[in-house]
């Protein structure tokens, strides 16, 4: 036997909590969730024996033993690092406590824990405080630094170690994206991830990301979070290999991380890759979705929101590939070729050949004006039908001529009676009119609808 091995024997025979180097290797799901696989260089006997161990945080009733022929038939899990759960081990021990004197000098004095909740103390001539006499000083062997797992394990031979999966909470990831914008509408992305170790302190750990909603149960009690500080370490080099699992699809980071609390990681999803993109302009209706339609009587200015639909068709190096829900960032170079930010918005996940819709803000050289110029409404029975007309104006102040869409969106029993532009039906509930605007210009539509309620 080594003497490493020795040690390490000698600590689990005593009963005390020894912290693993093991080989971990981590799946950091989007939703907060981590599945930890760890190689425990732990030797076990044939038979059941138990073990405590230091893994940190952790769900205890998620523990798996990964290897066949060895099976965890019981744990005992204790996260109480706190002082008030240490105080709580110290009940029947006598204490140390740091007490400040009448001159400003430091002295002990000593006192025996009966209680918590309330806390009450003997004194040393026999007398009962509800109030702690100074500050605890705690024996190294009631503190614990790391939460402590003990865990009983039955093999069917003798081993050198074994592997053991459990979940955790507190780290997530989530997809980022950069688009750069270029001429004859050229676009080139790149994805990253962000990881949020929260609590999650490992070292060289193999790292994979899932991107997709795996359904979670409700848990009996919260685990503990830690504090996300954002402080970025180098991006990988290196894209991740991405794979199909179940419904859900899974990322390889490259290269082994080491996670420290509170300092986020970036690793590149997929190398740059070149698309097309499509750019359009929109202007939403002022019908109401549900309900009665009301009179307006006002002129009302609509913003006119700036579209970017960035193609992904199949059998491309952009389209073949899931792209995981995130953050889309528009950027467009200017003046001597510095890239700027021009949009940014969150994106759904998307499958393989479904486009990316990237709502990027609005136009500041497009404005809109809205006005009800009829209204009118009667009685049918128990319903209520309305008519009224609408013309809306769009200004153009760029060099260029656009096509601006006037959407008109409501569910329910409604129509289009006449208009200036033919109507287009998307769908049962929406209908677009196409206005050409000119350069310096304006353009006008004008309808008039009929609603039912």
């Amino acid at each position: 036997m080594t003497g490493r091995a020795l040690l390490l024997f000698s600590c689990l025979n005593a009963g005390m909590a020894v912290t693993i180097a093991a080989q971990s290797s981590v799946t950091i799901y989007s939703d907060g969730r981590v599945l930890h696989r760890r190689n425990l260089p732990v030797r076990l006997p044939a038979g059941v024996s138990t073990h405590r161990l230091e893994l940190g945080q952790m769900d205890p009733g998620s523990l798996v033993a990964l290897d066949e022929g060895v099976v965890v038939t019981g744990a005992s899990y204790d996260a109480a690092v706190d002082e008030s759960n240490t105080l709580r081990r110290s009940i029947g021990q006598r204490l140390t406590f740091a007490v400040r004197g009448a001159t400003g000098t430091r002295d002990t004095v000593t006192a025996e824990v009966i209680g918590v909740d309330p806390e009450r103390y003997r004194l040393g001539n026999g007398r009962i405080a509800f109030e702690r006499p100074g500050t605890p000083l705690f024996p190294a062997e009631l503190v614990l630094l790391d939460p402590s797992l003990s865990v009983a394990v039955r093999s069917d031979r003798a081993r050198q170690g074994f592997g053991l999966g459990f979940f955790s909470s507190g780290a997530s990831w989530s997809a980022n994206y950069s688009v750069l914008l270029g001429s004859r509408n050229a676009a080139r992305i790149a994805g990253y991830a962000a990881i949020q170790p929260g609590s999650l302190r490992l070292a060289d750990a193999e790292v994979q990301l899932l991107a997709g909603n795996v359904g979670q149960a409700a848990k009996g009690r919260p685990m503990a979070d830690g504090m996300v500080l954002r402080a970025a370490t180098p991006t990988m080099e290196q894209a991740a290999t991405a794979e199909q699992v179940g419904e859900a699809h899974l990322y390889t980071l490259p290269a082994r991380l080491t996670f420290v609390p509170g300092v986020e990681t970036t690793a590149l999803l997929f190398d740059p890759a070149t698309t097309s993109y499509e750019r359009s302009y929109t202007v939403r209706g002022q019908l109401p979705y549900w309900g009665g339609l009301p009179q307006y009587g006002e002129e009302a200015t609509e913003p006119v929101v700036v579209t970017y639909l960035l193609k992904r068709p199949l059998k491309t190096d952009f389209g073949d590939r899931p792209v995981p829900a995130g953050i889309v960032r528009l950027y467009e170079r200017y003046g001597q070729g510095r890239a700027q930010l021009i949009g940014e918005a969150n994106v759904g996940h998307s499958a393989a050949g479904q486009d990316l819709r990237v709502d990027a803000g609005s136009a500041f050289d497009l404005t809109a004006r809205r006005t009800q110029t009829t209204y009118e409404t009667r009685q049918e029975g128990r319903r209520t039908v309305a008519t009224a007309s609408y013309s809306v104006v769009v200004s153009n102040a760029k060099d260029s001529a656009v096509v601006v869409d006037v959407l008109e969106q409501r569910a329910g029993e409604w129509s289009v009676i006449s208009s200036s532009i033919p109507p287009e039906k998307v769908s049962s509930t929406i209908t677009r009119f196409r206005v050409r605007v000119p350069a310096k210009g304006d353009g006008t539509v004008s309808y008039r609808v009929r609603v039912v309620w």
